[in-house]
């Protein structure tokens, strides 16, 4: 466990992602974007469902974080929501398991608290990342004993919708960094330019993650385009 997280400390992390209704969406092609990051660069993967990484592990030697955008019903976590994508990722072998640990309520209706207790139980060895939102999301996640903490929902949650890990100065970077106290915190969100990968790194993150920057080109397109419409 502890090899992984000094293998991607100061390391650049990329999601390689793409979704149902995306040009992209491609095991085969997330597994070439893969090569193409790890030869950039980048310490370690970001990837979405068992067959995405399961070839972006037949590709390189990278470390994986795993998770499953799995959507329950009207339920509004979907990333590993549950013990089926836990059970589903750890037989991919991807080194890290991230999950959201909001404070909503899970499709299955347990707490994060009853569910991490389940996967510690079950899996008593796995990395596991907490997406969360809020600061108070941050400290719990900290506290329940999770090894990775990363802002990855902030904006997309009731009360954060639409704000950006680099708007008011970082604020809750920053404030994340102080008050986790075990575990390591990952920049991740809204990472769009180099400059701001840069700037998260000065305040002591373990390592950042870009995801669509890098790995979808019809958002980066659009930046392209709605500058010069400017």
């Amino acid at each position: 466990m502890q090899q992984v997280l000094d293998k991607i400390h100061k390391g650049l992390i990329v999601s390689c992602q793409a979704l149902e209704n995306e040009p992209l969406y491609s095991s085969f092609i997330m597994g070439r974007m893969a090569i193409a990051a790890k030869e950039g660069g980048a310490k370690c993967i970001r990837a979405n469902s068992v067959a995405d990484i399961m070839e972006i592990k037949k590709n390189v030697d990278l470390p994986v974080i795993g998770i499953i955008k799995q959507v329950y019903g009207q339920n509004d976590v979907y990333i590993t929501p549950t013990m089926a994508e836990i059970d589903a990722l750890m037989e991919t072998k991807a080194e890290i398991i991230a999950t959201d640990a909001t404070a909503r309520v899970r499709p299955d209706s347990k707490t994060l608290k009853q569910f991490y207790g389940e996967i510690r139980a079950k899996y008593p060895d796995v990395l596991l990342m907490a997406d969360v939102s809020t600061i108070e999301e941050a400290i719990f996640a900290d506290n329940l004993g999770f090894d990775i903490v990363a802002p990855t929902l902030y904006g997309y949650t009731d009360g954060t919708i639409g704000q950006k890990i680099y708007q008011d100065d970082y604020a809750l970077l920053k404030e994340i960094v102080k008050a986790v106290k075990k575990a390591k915190v990952i920049a991740e969100g809204n990472v769009i330019t180099p400059e701001i990968a840069r700037s998260v790194f000065d305040m002591n993150v373990h390592a950042v993650v870009v995801g669509g920057a890098i790995t979808r080109p019809q958002q980066i397109t659009k930046r392209f385009v709605d500058a010069i419409q400017k």
